[in-house]
């Protein structure tokens, strides 16, 4: 592949993924205007609705984490160049979420419903949060590289990336996995739960905690005792607060 394919061909897959990462924030809200959303879609009986969505979730889930490994990315790299394996990562994520939510069949069974106007507005702005905590995060980490624009303009450029460094900008003072705590804030905060809303959120939050089990582990193996220090010093999806001891 070409310099200018690989940049081309990583500019479509974030165009693509970030097409993909505002229209499931429509779906996971359930926004008004949009016709398929976790709450809106083709009818099925619950027993086959949940088969199915379960299966959706698992379809994701296994995309998301075997591409994710390095051993995976030492065979995948035999085929696709270094430049371009990120976006092949993040166009094949999107395709996962975009089958997801093309094929989700809603379970309409009010788990809970929060009439009140004050306390139902607070849950909105929780959901919001959530999502600006995720979109934050990336940025914290580096959102092109993220995403593999960064590794395709280097390639186009012809420039080396630079070792990873162990960094811990801002929100990752306190959390080791602030991105993850967004999603499970924007999966979990919902005025109305509906049962096809809770599996949904339940099932992705079994992936988020699995996920960062193997991200640690790969992490750990990366930076060594480094790692191991810092994920001593703060929570894993909430801030780590501590006693201060009597002098």
């Amino acid at each position: 592949m070409s310099r200018i394919a690989t940049l081309v061909f990583a500019i479509a897959a974030y165009a693509i993924f970030f097409a993909t990462f505002l229209y499931l924030v429509v779906f996971v809200g359930d926004l008004s205007f949009a016709q398929l959303t976790v709450d809106k879609g083709p009818a099925a009986p619950a027993a086959a609705a949940a088969a199915i969505d379960v299966i959706l979730i698992a379809l994701f889930a296994v995309q998301h984490t075997v591409m994710a490994r390095q051993g995976f990315k030492r065979w995948w790299t035999q085929f696709v160049p270094w430049s371009a394996e990120r976006s092949v990562y993040v166009l094949a994520a999107s395709a996962a979420l975009i089958v997801m939510m093309l094929f989700w069949r809603p379970i309409d069974t009010v788990v809970w419903s929060v009439t009140n106007p004050l306390l139902a507005n607070l849950i909105w702005v929780l959901f919001w949060a959530g999502w600006g905590i995720v979109l934050l995060s990336t940025f914290l980490i580096n959102h092109f590289e993220l995403f593999g624009l960064q590794q395709a303009w280097f390639h186009f450029r012809g420039r080396e990336g630079a070792k990873p460094q162990l960094r811990q900008p801002f929100l990752y003072k306190w959390v080791a996995h602030p991105l993850y705590a967004g999603f499970f804030l924007a999966f979990w905060a919902a005025p109305e739960m509906t049962a096809g809303h809770l599996l949904l959120a339940g099932g992705l939050s079994v992936f988020m905690l699995i996920a960062i089990r193997y991200e640690e582990r790969d992490l750990t193996t990366l930076f060594g005792d480094d790692y191991r220090r810092y994920r001593s010093s703060v929570g894993m999806l909430t801030p780590r607060f501590r006693r201060r001891t009597a002098g």
